[in-house]
């Protein structure tokens, strides 16, 4: 048995300083996870609103385009 309480085995000690290392290094990648899930839901949330800009100014374009339904062209495999 060792004569101080608070002196660590150096193996032990060791041990515990990769722990730490090691939990410092998933905290950093988590963070970093975190962070790229966030600017992949924003991106998302962009191109989302993109496309709803788009379908609606296409909307828009048909409607001035063929009034009537009757003045629309059939589709292409007619």
């Amino acid at each position: 048995m060792q004569s101080d309480p608070k002196a660590l085995d150096p193996a032990l000690e060791q041990r515990l300083i990769e722990l730490e290392t090691r939990l410092a290094f998933q905290e950093h990648a988590l963070g970093e996870l975190s962070e790229a899930l966030a600017d992949a839901r924003a991106e998302g949330n962009r191109t989302s609103e993109l496309m709803r800009s788009m379908l609606s100014d296409l909307r828009k374009v048909r409607t001035e385009l063929y009034a009537d339904a009757a003045d629309e062209p059939p589709p292409p495999h007619y």
